[in-house]
């Protein structure tokens, strides 16, 4: 049974359809990346699983308990948990002030000792600054603690938007190296990325979207060998 599964999801903005039918699945221990130009409906996607957006039709399921009709709070406590694009930090907050609001849940709040060090042991220059206005950190730095603050809500799947976003080559790098460490140690992953060589190369699975529609779907290597990637990623 797949730890996630979307199917056939309709949503729109108003009277404007967003995504057409849209599915996919991620099993335990996966990384699923989610790819597209922009506009394709990828944020969309996401913020349908976490409860903020209300689909038209279609399923959203996860360990086997459908979604569409619960709260955010209620879907972060059955472990799931979204970092947003742009982070959203409380930038005049300390950093470990930013990653205890995280530990929200009552089975986090139980956790914050454990938690935290699991993210200060993934995240060491956060351990150094914790002390430290989220607003004054680099934005590669800021991007730890909005991962980190996700991570303290104990999640069984990361869903991450666009975590490369506004970042430097090197912090990129550090991020998706971040992102394979969290895998590794038993989170499964769904990743919103712009970056495709770097979101396909650590992908076990991936689908394309164009035009709020799934249009590809396959390993990311295959995808990112396939010419038909790079031309809906283009929007050609």
């Amino acid at each position: 049974m797949s730890l996630l599964r979307v199917d056939n999801l309709d949503v729109s903005y108003g009277d404007v359809r967003v995504l057409h039918g849209v599915s996919l699945t991620v099993g335990e221990g996966e990384i699923v990346s989610l790819v597209g130009a922009n506009g394709a409906g990828k944020s969309t996607t996401l913020k349908t699983i976490s409860g903020l957006l209300r689909p038209e039709g279609g399923d959203v399921t996860f360990m086997g308990e459908a979604l569409t009709r619960l709260s955010v709070a209620t879907i972060v406590a059955r472990g799931l948990s979204q970092v947003p694009e742009g982070r959203q930090l409380f930038t005049l907050l300390s950093v470990r002030e930013n990653l205890e609001l995280g530990a929200f849940t009552p089975k986090a709040r139980g956790t914050v000792g454990q938690s935290m060090g699991e993210v200060f042991a993934l995240f060491p220059r956060l351990e150094e600054r914790q002390d430290q206005v989220v607003g004054t950190l680099s934005g590669g730095e800021q991007q730890m603690v909005a991962i980190g603050r996700a991570l303290m809500a104990v999640p069984r799947l990361l869903m991450l938007d666009e975590p490369s976003l506004g970042l430097d080559p090197l912090q990129v790098r550090t991020i998706f190296r971040t992102i394979t460490r969290i895998n590794s140690e038993g989170r499964s992953i769904l990743l919103v990325e712009q970056n495709l060589v770097m979101a396909l190369g650590i992908s076990h699975r991936a689908y394309v979207l164009e035009n709020g529609r799934v249009v590809l779907e396959g390993t990311g290597e295959s995808l990112l060998r396939d010419e038909r990637t790079k031309r809906a990623f283009l929007g050609m």
